[in-house]
């Protein structure tokens, strides 16, 4: 009976082991995902933000529906486009996807 008791608690006392090394491996992964998936796409729309702040009459944008359209005005969170002779369309800046060159 001591056998099966001191082999209990040598089995206990090996599983412990150091805390540190077992977050180890979620912290590497915590890293990894960060550093594939979340921080290109902060910096994606960091950009995205910029370009739409930066909108101005003149230019040749691409909205989240696929309408290409030149900017004619803008107000604080709308875009009106010219998408074709006399057919303007008032958008929603966060729908804007692309700057045309």
């Amino acid at each position: 009976m001591i056998n099966l008791d001191s082999a209990i608690l040598q089995a206990q006392q090996q599983q412990e082991g150091n805390p540190i090394a077992m977050l180890l491996p979620l912290i590497l992964l915590f890293l990894v995902f960060y550093f594939i998936f979340m921080r290109p796409q902060i910096k994606r729309q960091k950009e995205l933000q910029a370009m739409i702040q930066s909108l101005k009459k003149g230019d040749k944008v691409v909205t989240s529906g696929g309408i290409i359209g030149t900017v004619v005005g803008v107000s604080e969170d709308k875009v009106t486009i010219k998408v074709g002779e006399g057919t303007k369309l008032e958008v929603v800046k966060s729908y804007i996807v692309q700057k045309l060159s």
